[in-house]
């Protein structure tokens, strides 16, 4: 949306059936079909059926054939993106299974296409995109906002918490998780419900920490556990119309926060690291996974998490070069260790780092050649923390605005609306820190 192009939804109605087999596949002859002459026969599939386990890789590699035929490359970053450049024309099309969402800056090639497309395939289409996979698209003068409404008030029916009062935070502060405690008499409805807010955490990343906690038990969890579960949907119930709002920015830059706990864990003592990253001042990357393994100090756990925060930022500007939107400056990480920061800007440390040996090497190459630059964030302006811990109300909240986390946006007539200047005032904050 940073270019204001409009976005297209296609069907690809019975998709598995266009996927052509390299594979021997024998089938037994349909009930009303089989051939009098030859009972005992069995059918060789030449093309896909639904319910094969080569249906899926058939239909993809039908559709990607036919999609370099028209002029479109496969993306190395992320093989179900295509992407299509002529001269000035550019398009982006998006594929998952039977859906595509097309974008572009010639309306006219769009067209085009969407014709030629149609000719290989039952296509439909479904006009400007609403509704993908679950999330819900809306539209604003300076962006678009996305949001799991419905799909939170599925969550909110299948825990029968429809009519509970709602929370502010989604954990107390001094909220702490073991394996001790009373089981919960139903581990399979603990785990439907953990599963379901995992999926929601693509619009509602502020709960991404505490549903990362409660993940970590779905194989033998506690009461305490699936109390912790419901607190999480009561703070859904407070906040179900809640999403992602992405801007057009004015300006775009890669900026990245990174931030680790180290030995939160009571019981493995393992850290868990975390990251956010922003295109602009858009959220569009974000982390909390507990790591395998129990870090020697602060430094190295932070220093691991600069590490996997550096991967991500890679992944980004591979992708945003291939997109050909790939911003001018180089990317930024904030880290709030001193200690982390001092050993990705200086080779003769690497003595002291031998046990983050590979880590080390990884991002320090990259600042040193000036593809990244590191630089110190205090630590009330790291908004990585949201992933790492359960914060304070006040903190939580401002945090979770940062994110561009909240309500839908609301635009003033006459002006840009109390929603446009945070979000000037947010860019403005950002921008200062880079």
């Amino acid at each position: 949306m940073l270019h204001k192009w409009h976005l297209h939804q296609l069907d690809v109605k019975n998709a598995f059936l266009n996927g052509h087999l390299t594979e021997n596949v024998f089938m037994e002859q349909p009930l009303g079909f089989i051939n009098s002459k030859f009972p005992g026969h069995v059918c060789q599939l030449k093309k896909a059926l639904y319910g094969l386990k080569q249906a899926p890789r058939a239909w993809f590699q039908c559709l990607s054939a036919s999609l370099v035929l028209l002029g479109f490359t496969c993306s190395r970053a992320n093989p179900s993106l295509f992407i299509y450049k002529k001269g000035m024309c550019v398009l982006y099309l998006l594929v998952y299974v039977d859906d595509i969402i097309l974008t572009g800056n010639n309306s006219s090639t769009i067209a085009g296409f969407i014709t030629r497309l149609h000719q290989e395939f039952a296509i439909k289409d479904l006009g400007k995109l609403s509704c993908f996979l679950g999330l819900e698209v809306s539209y604003t003068d300076y962006g678009l906002f996305l949001s799991q409404t419905k799909y939170a008030h599925h969550i909110l029916v299948r825990a029968k918490l429809l009519d509970s009062k709602p929370i502010s935070i989604p954990l107390p502060t001094v909220a702490s998780f073991t394996t001790d405690g009373i089981p919960f008499d139903d581990p399979t409805y603990y785990r439907s419900l953990v599963g379901a807010l995992q999926y929601l955490t693509i619009t509602h990343p502020d709960i991404s920490y505490t549903v990362n906690q409660v993940s970590q038990f779905l194989q033998a969890p506690t009461l305490d556990h699936f109390q912790a579960v419901k607190r999480i949907i009561r703070y859904i119930k407070g906040t179900i119309h809640y999403g992602l709002t992405f801007y057009h920015s004015p300006k775009t830059s890669i900026l990245g926060y990174s931030d680790a706990d180290w030995a939160r864990c009571i019981e493995t003592r393992c850290f868990t690291y975390e990251y956010s990253i922003f295109l602009g001042s858009n959220l569009v990357s974000w982390s909390a996974k507990k790591q395998p393994m129990v870090a020697h100090s602060s430094c190295e756990s932070e220093y691991r998490a600069l590490a996997n925060t550096t991967a991500e930022i890679v992944w980004i500007t591979h992708l945003l070069r291939e997109l050909h939107t790939l911003p001018p400056d180089r990317p930024t990480i904030l880290c709030d260790n001193k200690s982390a920061l001092f050993l990705s800007q200086n080779l003769v440390s690497h003595k002291r780092s031998k046990h983050i040996d590979i880590d080390y090497h990884f991002v320090c190459e990259l600042v040193t050649s000036g593809k990244l630059h590191t630089k110190f964030v205090p630590t009330n302006l790291q908004f990585a923390d949201i992933f790492a811990k359960s914060l304070p109300r006040p903190l939580f909240e401002s945090f979770r605005s940062k994110l561009q986390a909240g309500p839908p946006p609301i635009r003033l007539r006459g002006g840009g609306g109390c929603k446009g200047l945070m979000h000037k005032k947010l860019y403005a904050e950002l921008n200062a820190l880079r």
